[in-house]
């Protein structure tokens, strides 16, 4: 049809389909070709780790590059391109993303349990190894590198996408640098100095550890380095995590800082329409988060009660805990199903459900943060964009109608929902802690433009509109 020569950036009901160029295809084929190449180091045990490095992840890389710059550069007006993602086998639950999902969580499972299995792979990183820490490398520099390289690459398709907002641009600008510096090259240099390993984006209780007593031990035996780590540790934790949330929100932190923040909207950004927005998620999520900070507080507490008892109070229990939260929340949740599950649940499933830090974080921002997005309900249309590609879970549109300000605890700040919403009805502020509370605007029932099909059920959808959180 000529609308849509005419029109490019209209998807058409009928032809849901986004057809690729000669371009994205020649990108799609060469990070095939990558993936190909990975697989062929992994199972024949290579005897050329450069080569194989370079042509695993490096045409891995450059074939995302590629595509990105011809998908994003047809996109001349400013918004957001998100044609055809509800129809897309690649961005809807799917026969491929289910897939998709079974192979992530797949390899997540042979690096926490069965590293031996993916000796291939290490291998050929061995060289970038060599170079940073001066060892061979492990299971671990090898997620790292894998890691850091989903970053980088798709935090580069996502400065395309969202190369109109400025906000977005340095925000994913953010959260690739302290990836590569903070949380790959830093402790990376710190082995090849024979110093503590050490990772200054994470900590305590996301970092779990790092408040152990035996960690803290060890880290302050190292001596100047170690003791220097130990005070960022618990400065961090009990001065910066209260002060730049009461003056930032959490978005300082979840879609600043944060390697699993980044992850998410960088390689998870794709599939942030999938989150459950319904009121039975919003409940299992609370639950679940505040369980999982009370399993940390309480396993750091009988840690510290045996470490004081030079181990003869409570000694089973903090043991037991402590390998029971490094194995469901640290290893089997954070992991596994943190990431394994982004292309059918989500790209924040981790940080919604089960990140201890996210849920300090929140339980600040929702008091006494100075940070909110308001709202302008005269303006709103109740198209549904800021609800539907809200990452965690958060019906936005019916805060938005009743014009109430949205200060949810789950709230990452990141800033997509007013970056979708066409008619400027959302703001992200910082602003007096007074006032936060705005009343929501009750207009009668018949006046509500209701959802449209294909939503929740209207039942639910209007106790979500009339209802105080």
């Amino acid at each position: 049809m000529s609308l849509n020569r005419t029109y490019p950036s209209i998807q058409i009901a009928g032809d849901p389909t986004v057809s690729m160029s000669s371009t994205e295809k020649l990108g799609a084929g060469l990070s095939g070709l990558g993936f190909l190449f990975l697989l062929v180091a992994g199972f024949t045990g290579q005897t050329n780790p450069i080569l194989f490095l370079i042509l695993s992840l490096g045409l891995l890389s450059l074939g995302g590059v590629i595509f990105s710059i011809e998908r994003y550069q047809k996109q001349h007006a400013p918004g957001v391109d998100n044609n055809g993602v509800m129809f897309s086998p690649s961005t809807r639950r799917s026969f491929f993303t289910w897939n998709l999902a079974i192979l992530i969580t797949g390899f997540y499972v042979l690096l926490y349990w069965f590293p031996g299995t993916l000796e291939g792979l290490i291998r050929t990183v061995d060289p970038l190894s060599y170079t940073l820490r001066g060892k061979a490398a492990d299971q671990w520099f090898l997620y790292g590198t894998f890691y850091t390289v989903a970053v980088l690459v798709m935090g580069f398709r996502a400065i395309l996408k969202y190369r109109h907002n400025r906000y977005q641009i340095i925000r994913t600008i953010s959260v690739m640098f302290f990836q590569l510096f903070l949380a790959f090259l830093i402790p990376a240099l710190l082995i090849m100095l024979q110093q503590p390993e050490f990772y200054f984006s994470y900590f305590w209780p996301l970092k779990y550890d790092y408040f152990f007593p035996g960690t803290l031990n060890s880290l302050e035996q190292a001596g100047g380095w170690g003791v220097f780590m130990v005070r960022w540790a618990v400065v961090i934790a009990f001065i910066g995590v209260p002060v730049l949330t009461y003056f930032f929100g959490k978005r300082w932190y979840c879609s600043w800082v944060c390697g699993c923040g980044g992850l998410a909207e960088t390689a998870g950004d794709q599939w942030r329409q999938l989150s459950d927005k319904s009121m039975k998620a919003w409940k299992v999520e609370r639950w679940m988060i505040h369980s999982v900070l009370v399993f940390i507080v309480a396993t750091t507490a009988l840690l510290w009660i045996n470490a004081d008892s030079g181990n003869m109070i409570l000694r089973e229990a903090s043991n037991g805990f402590n390998k029971t939260y490094g194995f469901l929340i640290g290893m089997a949740f954070s992991g596994v199903i943190g990431v394994g599950f982004y292309p059918i649940m989500g790209s924040r499933v981790w940080c919604r459900f089960g990140c201890p830090q996210a849920a300090i974080l929140g339980i600040i921002q929702k008091y006494f943060s100075r940070f909110r997005i308001t709202t302008n309900s005269s303006q709103c249309i109740s198209c549904g964009n800021c609800s539907t590609y809200c990452e965690m879970g958060i019906d936005v549109r019916a805060y938005a109608q009743r014009g109430q300000n949205i200060i949810r605890a789950s709230c990452v700040g990141c800033g997509i929902c007013a970056n979708v919403c066409p008619r400027g009805v959302l703001s992200l502020e910082n602003g007096p802690t007074k006032g936060r509370y705005n009343e929501p605007v009750l207009v009668p029932e018949s006046e509500i433009m209701m959802p449209r099909r294909g939503d929740a059920k209207n039942e639910e959808w209007r106790e979500r509109a009339f209802s105080q959180e």
